[in-house]
This record gives structure tokens, sequence and C-alpha cells, in this order.
């Protein structure tokens, strides 16, 4: 429920000092519409997985500079607090939407303001470079101003930590904690401009060798790979050519249309490389110049949407899972060959994702980290076994980790990976979708299907919360035609099998995640975005691969199961 005495209060203290003339006005206008009031300030927005994200605007339910300004306050009083015999270094970058540049330039304010040496990208720069100099430059902490694939009128805060990776519990409660003692008057906003350091050429080029350390293999042909390439108006226009080029790939072809950054996103209902239509354009460009791949990224840079041939020679968009399931095949197989793959080699998944990958871990013999959703779990992973030497990793909502240069997903590296394994697939006689369908002859056909639900505003937080309570009250037996064999409540930290009432631990944070694993192997999970006014449903089912029916059928038999499952759920 809504604390309207609380809410009132935060309204009333928006419309005098500290706030600037701007904030107090706009907040007046808003008062006229008293359910855009309400939004605006019925809750504080908190950090989700990927970080905080939100609607720009006025209020404490909003991105704008003082909700920022007291996140950025609170952290810098946990830096000083955590680093008492050093100067805390601080990394911040962000991306192409509305305000990003400002809003940066004010979060580097407020940490110069704090005694904090700052390292601020002079130009937007993707998501994955600044995890990437998080690490270089030995900062103690990251931060990026983007909201990744939203819509334009969002942005977000992303907070990294010294391994690169993005904060975790118990760290991120203890930084939520000091943000929550911040009153808006202690916000120092009044800069020390000799703390601020902007970085430029020496930190790209430090990046794009990494990212061909990583992923670059010295073989022949790729100028005869063409590749057609759009960054959806956003930050990878800044490196992925660059690293394209300077690994041999010469025909490469980019959407001019998409090519400059744009936080309007004026070409594409939504700038998400996992939706066709945001890769329309590219699709077309790629036909008129016989394109062996697509490569499609969102604002940030760290997803990436892939587009190859099919048995008909039609371009088709892969999904997550099944890049996923390609690029870590092809790391491994290539260790393998070289004779240096080992047990203590480690790959990473998350709960949600394909279970292919727990058939290729053990089909290699490697460590699997399958986590929680959220890259920031598998960079936690990385970062808590260094005994274990990480190959690659990813998640269904197509993104990728190549290595662990980069502890976040990274769709520079990623792509540069993937015109790589279509090279080399080239040399072997097929394609990179016969590849694919070779992982599917191991392994077993797995076919996924998300559907995500937006409910909006308070009132839909409540159904959210409601639709979790049911499933997890009473969970089902069966859904359609397949009995559910246990259900895995990751906010309780417990699986129960449903045949013999047995429990038993599970050994992960606890989180606000169900999974109905059913017979089979197939899986339905359910969890409300962490970032984002919505409610998820990730299906999965698998059959075994036929080298007698038609890849068509085989995946026309699978959808239509999916189907069932999807009207027995009821969305």
């Amino acid at each position: 429920m809504i604390d309207l005495l609380a809410m009132e209060k935060k309204i009333d203290a928006w419309l005098r000092p500290p706030f600037d003339h701007q904030t107090i006005e706009a907040v007046k206008e808003l008062a006229k519409d008293k359910p855009a009031l309400t939004d605006a300030f019925y809750k504080d927005l908190a950090f989700g997985t990927g970080g905080m994200r939100g609607i720009m605007g006025v209020g404490t339910n909003r991105i704008n500079k003082y909700t920022l300004g007291k996140n950025t306050q609170g952290l810098a009083n946990y830096l000083k607090a955590q680093y008492t015999t050093t100067t805390p270094k601080v990394v911040i970058a962000y991306d192409c939407r509305h305000n990003s540049k400002t809003l940066g330039q004010t979060v580097a304010e407020i940490f110069s303001a704090n005694g904090i040496e700052v390292y601020l990208f002079s130009e937007l720069r993707p998501t994955p470079q600044l995890s990437f100099a998080v690490k270089h430059l030995k900062a103690q902490c990251g931060i990026v101003l983007t909201a990744s694939h939203n819509p334009p009128e969002y942005n977000g805060y992303k907070v990294y930590w010294e391994d690169g990776g993005q904060i975790v519990p118990p760290q991120d409660a203890a930084i939520m904690a000091a943000i929550d003692q911040v009153d808006y008057t202690e916000i120092h906003f009044k800069a020390d401009p000799s703390k601020i350091h902007y970085l430029g050429e020496e930190a790209d080029t430090a990046f794009w060798d990494a990212a061909l350390q990583a992923a670059q293999i010295p073989q022949e042909g790729k100028e005869h790979f063409t590749i057609v390439f759009t960054p959806l108006h956003g930050t990878s226009i800044t490196a992925l050519p660059q690293v394209l080029e300077r690994a041999g790939f010469t025909s490469l072809h980019i959407v001019s249309e998409q090519k400059h950054p744009d936080g309007d996103f004026p070409t594409v209902i939504s700038p998400n490389p996992e939706e066709t239509e945001a890769l329309k354009m590219a699709l077309e460009l790629a036909e008129e110049k016989q394109a062996d791949m697509v490569i499609g990224t969102d604002p940030d840079a760290d997803r990436l949407g892939i587009a190859v041939r099919n048995n008909q020679g039609e371009l088709v968009l892969l999904n997550g899972n099944q890049t996923m399931l390609v690029m870590t095949h092809f790391l491994l197989q290539r260790l393998q060959a070289q004779g240096n793959l080992s047990a203590q080699h480690a790959i990473a998944s998350t709960i949600v994702s394909s279970p292919v990958m727990r058939k290729l871990a053990a089909a290699f013999d490697v460590h699997l980290y399958e986590t929680l959703t959220g890259f920031k779990w598998i960079a936690d992973a990385i970062n808590k076994n260094p005994q274990y030497d990480f190959v690659g990793g990813g998640e269904e909502s197509y993104g990728y980790m190549v290595g662990s240069n980069v502890r976040d997903k990274d769709a520079i590296t990623a792509s540069l990976l993937a015109c790589e394994i279509g090279v080399w697939c080239k040399h072997q006689g097929m394609t990179f979708f016969q590849y694919l369908q070779k992982c599917y002859q191991k392994f077993g056909l797995y076919h996924e299907r998300l559907i995500s639900l937006t409910k909006k505003g308070p009132l839909g937080s409540l159904e959210i919360e409601a639709m979790m309570k049911s499933f997890r009250t009473s969970p089902p037996q069966k859904i359609a035609s397949f009995p559910v064999r246990s259900v895995s409540d990751y906010k309780t930290g417990y699986k129960t099998d449903l045949k013999s009432g047995q429990t038993s631990a599970l050994n992960l944070p606890k989180s606000d995640v169900l999974i109905f694993t059913l017979e089979n192997d197939g899986q339905i999970a359910l969890r409300p975005s962490g970032t984002e006014p919505k409610i998820k449903f990730y299906l999965s089912l698998n059959a075994p691969y036929s080298e007698t029916i038609e890849w068509e059928q085989q995946l026309a038999t699978l959808e239509k199961k999916l189907d069932l499952l999807q009207t027995a759920l009821g969305i």
C-alpha cells in the first residue's frame, strides 16, 4: 500500500530549497496531474538487477540530479569509509541518452567535491568499456549512466566495484544504507576541477586491444566475410567498427540511418536487438549486400542480436540462448583442440537461461556457474573462484562475456567472436547456423520463449506481487499436459520435489524467482524485473534432435507445446 502521509511529506520537501527553482516549478506543474504526481513520488528508486533505472523527471521515483546526487553522495561517503588509507578512484561513463552527459558530469562533480579522484570519459562510451576501465585503472568504483534498451524517457545509474563487476549483496545493502542516511541538503554539488580527469584515446586503445586479445583468431578469409552492423543510435559506433577493422574484417557495412548516437532512437520502436523490428533496416541492407551476418547492439553496447543465414539462405535472428550455446561451445572446442582444456576451466549461465548449458559443461568436463539473473552474479562467481579459468558465458537476454577482462556482458568482444566463428565455419564448409544445429544434435533441441507482462505504476506493482504470491502459495502440479517435477523458490531458498515432498536448500542468494521444473528437463521461470515494471515468464522445452525430420518441423512441434504452456499459465 502507498504511504500517503510519507508521500505528501516528500512532495512538500521538493517545493523548497535545497531544490532549485526549476525543480520546484516542475513539481508545481506536476501537481496538476495527480496520478503523475503520485507515480513520481510514491516510492524511491532502488537498485535492481541492473542498478537504478527509471523515467527522467522530478520526484523520488525519477532519474534527476537530486536522486542521482543523493545516491552519489551516499556512495562517496561509503567509499571514504571503506578506503581510509588511500584516496578512492572512480571511473564514470555515459551513453547516448538524453541528459546522460549532463548527469555524468554532475556525478563526477559530486565525487570530486568529496575529495575523490574521478576519471570521466570525455565522450559517450560502451558500458563494457567502463567495466574494463575500472580494472585497467585500478579504480575502486565505476559508474555508468545508461538505461540499456529501455524507451527514450528512461535513464539509469549502474554501480561497479574494483573487480569490474556490478555491486552484489551484502555490499549493495550497505551502500543503500549509506544512501538512505543522506539528506538532500547534504549533497556536495560544488566541484573540485583538479580531481576530475578526462579519458580519451589511450583508454579506447586499451579496451580495443583487450577485445582483440580475448576473441581474435588468426585466420584467412576475413575480407570475404560480409557483415552488416547497426549500433541502433548507440555507443557501439565508438568501438565495434574499430575492433573489427583491427581484427582484419574489411567488408563491413553500417546502417547509415542508425549510425549516429541519438537518444530519441528515431528509426525504431525500441532500441532492443532482441526484437526483429529493431534490426529491420540492417536486415534489408544485408540482403542488398548479400551479407553473411547481421549484428545489432543496444544503446550502451552490452547486448547483441545476431542474424545469420539458415539452410534456405534466409537471414534469421538467433535468440540469446542460441548465441550463448554456439559461442561457448566454440571456445571450449578450440581450447580442447589446442590441448589446453581442463576441469579447472569454467563457463557461466543463469537460472532462467537454457538448461542446455548444463549438458555443455558436462560434455566438456568443465565447471558451470549457474547464477541468478544478471551478469553481476557471473562477475561475482568469477571473483570468488580464482581457482578456475573463466572461458565465457551468457544469459538468455542477449548478453555474453568472453573471458574475464570485462566483468559484464560485452557486445563489442562478443560481436568480434561471432564474426570469427562465422569465418571459421566457412573454412569448415558450413554456416554459423549449421554449427548451431550440430550443437543441438549433441545435446538435444532446446527451444525457449520469453513473455513479458508490463504492469505500470503502484497498482501494477501490487498486481505483480499478487501473481507471484498466487504461483508461490498454490504451485501447479501440472501445466497443460506437462507434470511439474519440482518447484524452486529462490525467495525462500528451497527446492521442493512435488512427488516426494522433500525439500533441499538452493545454494544461491535469495531472490524473487520461481522455477517449475517439468519432466524431460523443461522449465518455467517467473521473475519480476528488477529495472522495469514487468513480470517475466521464461519457458523452455526440448526434444531429441532428429536427423530425419526437417528443422522447421521440429521447431514447429516445440512451438505448439510452448503455446499450450502459455495458454495454461493464462499469459
